[in-house]
């Protein structure tokens, strides 16, 4: 007679033979997403890897009195003098329009450059100097590799004289690649090879400050109250749903929002910081609230009965013990919701934070962009440089994404407390 209690042979075989599927399941499912993640990462650290070298060429310009006087050294006309240095330095050149591609060599930023260099160091005058300059984009790309000279000159922007030129240089030791310090300190500029990231990335500083003072202290106390000290009722339940709901709410509704009631009505200055802060607050409160109420529902319900009993007022009891052993949850949620936030891109183009901005904005009340926003700037630009800006530029955005989870993993950790 077979027990009733005992599992035949053939059952536990099936049994283990499906618990081995599912871990295969699990392992392979796994795999498949480290794959994908690896090559998202992996093509966008290859292509913005160049962004982080920049190339320059060293051309002799003469810097007599004739050229440059020492007592105006701000009147002269740079971009006539390294023109005129240009011609030396290829005499052959004759035609109009072969001098146009050899002006072309170096960024349109070249007399601003030997204007600095000037400024800064003004033992270099009185007589011919080697300096050293930025190449315009294409030049960059070329001596970098990333020009398919195999093509035939018609389908490539590098024409046969030009690269005659790079190779001339480069064989005289006059061109070189170095750290491309601009990317992180120049602001936004129409051409690659000065284009930085600075006031995008001080304005989406500037915009995370506002939301982070608008929203924290804003849904911290509003989970107290819900959690803590609101009654039970219709209302309350109404008001949970409504936050629940609008964590789910598209963020582009938000922008709507803020274009229409913080701009139209509030008249707040256009494409700011401060609007910017305060749209973004609206689209992190319900994140924020949901994660600070979960935490005070963690904590166990006999704290609050041990400090009531001990003589606590209900507000000291909350404000005392529960919320500092919920306060690692708190900040966790804040944390995510401000990641979540740094990402977002689509309320900022409602509110304006689309526009052109070079410099690099000083208060909330300045004209600023966004580092989001001037990765899809970039990713739209026709100039192929801005393909390896726009991937440099994501991988800050990835990087400042992985050290606030970093962040709230350890703040988690650090003011953990077993109970």
């Amino acid at each position: 007679m077979t027990n009733m209690f005992t599992t035949p042979s053939r059952l536990r075989k099936a049994r283990a033979a499906a618990e081995r599927r599912f871990r295969w399941f699990g392992l392979i499912a796994i795999g498949i997403s480290l794959t994908f993640l690896f090559v998202m990462v992996g093509s966008i650290i290859l292509k913005g890897r160049g962004a982080l070298s920049t190339s320059g060429i060293a051309i002799v310009v003469d810097l007599n009195p004739d050229n440059v006087d020492p007592n105006d050294v701000k009147g002269t006309r740079f971009d006539s003098l390294m023109k005129k240095s240009l011609r030396n330095t290829f005499p052959d050149v004759k035609s109009r329009k072969d001098k146009k591609k050899l002006y072309g060599l170096l960024s349109v930023d070249m007399g601003f450059e030997l204007r600095d260099q000037i400024l800064e160091n003004p033992a270099i005058l009185g007589g011919p100097q080697k300096l050293w300059f930025t190449a315009s984009d294409d030049i960059d790309l070329l001596l970098k590799g990333a020009v398919d000279m195999s093509l035939a000159e018609d389908n490539r922007r590098i024409s046969d004289m030009e690269a005659g030129w790079i190779d001339t240089l480069t064989a005289a030791g006059d061109t070189r690649r170095k750290f491309n310090a601009k990317f992180f300190t120049n602001g936004d500029s129409r051409e690659p090879e000065l284009a930085g990231i600075l006031s995008a990335l001080m304005g989406s500083i500037l915009t995370l400050l506002v939301c982070f003072l608008v929203s924290f202290p804003t849904a911290i106390l509003a989970a107290i109250y819900l959690e803590e000290f609101a009654p039970k009722n219709r209302l309350s339940a109404f008001i949970e749903v409504n936050i629940n709901n609008l964590a789910a709410v598209p963020s582009i509704v938000f922008g709507l929002l803020g274009l229409a009631m913080l701009l139209n009505v509030f008249g707040l200055p256009r494409s700011t910081p401060l609007v910017g802060g305060l749209v973004l607050s609206l689209m992190t409160l319900p994140t924020i609230i949901i994660a600070a109420r979960a935490s005070l529902r963690a904590v166990p319900p006999s704290i609050r009965e041990a400090a009531l009993g001990m003589g606590a007022s209900p507000v000291q009891a909350t404000f005392h013990h529960v919320t500092p052993l919920a306060l690692p949850g708190i900040l966790t949620g804040t944390i995510v919701g401000m990641a979540q936030a740094l990402g977002e891109t689509a309320p900022l183009l409602m509110i304006g934070m689309v526009a052109f901005i070079a410099d690099v904005p000083s208060s909330i009340v300045e004209p600023a962009a966004a580092l989001p926003v001037q990765i899809f700037l970039w990713a739209d630009a026709s100039e192929r440089a801005f393909v390896e800006k726009t991937s440099a530029a994501i991988i800050v955005l990835l990087v400042f994404l992985v050290l606030m989870n970093l962040l709230a993993i350890f703040l988690r950790k650090k003011f953990e407390k077993r109970f």
